[in-house]
């Protein structure tokens, strides 16, 4: 899956460039913007794109590797695969008309510096929350937790112990461990991590534990039951194992039920906002839209990969896509600072080898 940002030049006096962001050659998202990019602390007007003439003469300005692209609310996060100017969002604002019903669509560029000073930078995404939450507790809940102004009605749970609903849908769900609940499951890990995966393919979902992570490191606290060695081990490789589910150390009952309540909120808020529509195509809310490895890193891994074998910094940049000679030869640079690889020879006959040593720059 490759994702590009890409920059052309129009021939339209205001809205000089087309910005768009592209995967396997379908559009996610066009704008034409009065800039390729904004400048020092400002935003840029643009159009969304709703329709390109493909016989409108336009001009390559750019084309750039995307590392990431996110959707926030209605926005969305663009994160380029460079080391300057790297970081963006396309800001989307529904405004009202004056003289008609209804409303428009006006759409900002602009970088992150911009994002810091703007009196907004502290503004939540997720805002609202006043609706009524309708909860579900597990049945084999013992002294559950409480929510005050939540619907809440009592089940058997297909995961977790605590759950939003979306209708009949379970949209968020959480787990709840206790210090000795967690300690005693992890006498029988294997079947933890299968109960923590399927917690984890809900779109919202988390552990919350009542004690604080410095607990299970309390040779008093273990008694015996664990070395903390083997509990520190065991935490950290439940983190790795499932990387989309959060694990919270709330530190006691009272926090992680407080924690738990906030967190439903949120989602329910997040559930009711109006969602940005990039394409038709794409669900909202999903944009898998990750490059494997950014560009330096790729680019190391080939420079790595060539072994006892000598090349060229042109060989490199052809094995890499996207990778300019430019790119390469600073990361070769870098690699050789480190101690990683040595130039033999200079000038375009210079050739590069993996191993220790300074050498003589190409």
């Amino acid at each position: 899956m490759t994702t590009s940002w890409t920059v052309h030049r129009t021939g339209h006096p205001r809205f000089a460039f087309r910005v768009a962001v592209e995967r396997d050659g379908r559009t996610v998202l066009a704008v034409r913007a009065t800039a390729a990019w904004p400048g020092p602390g400002q935003q840029v007007f643009c159009l969304r794109e709703d329709g390109s003439d493909p016989d409108e003469p336009m001009t390559l300005v750019e084309r750039v590797p995307v590392v990431s692209c996110t959707q926030l609310g209605r926005k969305l996060a663009v994160v380029l695969d460079r080391p300057v100017r790297k970081r963006c969002e396309f800001l989307f604002i529904a405004k009202p008309f004056r003289d008609k019903p209804g409303t428009y669509e006006q759409v900002f560029f602009r970088t992150e510096a911009a994002i810091r000073s703007h009196r907004s930078r502290s503004r939540l995404e997720v805002r609202g929350g006043d609706e009524e939450l309708q909860l579900v507790i597990d049945s084999s809940e013992r002294y559950a937790w409480h929510f005050p102004g939540a619907a809440v009605t009592t089940r058997k749970l297909p995961a977790g112990d605590y759950a939003l609903l979306d209708g009949e849908r379970i949209a968020a769900v959480v787990e709840r461990k206790s210090f000795d609940n967690l300690l005693g499951d992890l006498g029988a890990i294997q079947a933890l991590h299968h109960a923590l995966a399927h917690l984890a393919q809900y779109a919202w979902s988390a552990m919350v534990v009542e004690a604080q992570y410095a607990d299970f490191l309390d040779e008093k606290r273990l008694a015996g039951r664990w070395p903390a060695s083997f509990v520190a081990r065991a935490l950290a490789e439940l983190t790795v194992m499932h990387p989309r589910l959060p694990i919270v150390f709330a530190g006691n009952r009272k926090l992680a039920n407080q924690w738990t309540h906030r967190f439903f909120v949120a989602c329910a808020a997040h559930r009711a906002s109006p969602q940005l529509t990039l394409v038709r195509e794409t669900p909202q809310g999903e944009l898998p839209l990750h490059q494997a490895g950014s560009l330096d890193e790729r680019v190391r891994l080939a420079v790595m990969r060539a072994g006892l074998t000598r090349f060229a910094l042109q060989e490199i940049c052809d094995e890499v896509e996207g990778a300019s000679l430019v790119t390469v030869r600073r990361v070769v640079k870098e690699l050789e600072r480190e101690g990683k690889v040595r130039c033999l020879g200079r000038g375009r006959g210079a050739r590069w080898e993996v191993g220790g040593g300074g050498g003589e720059g190409a």
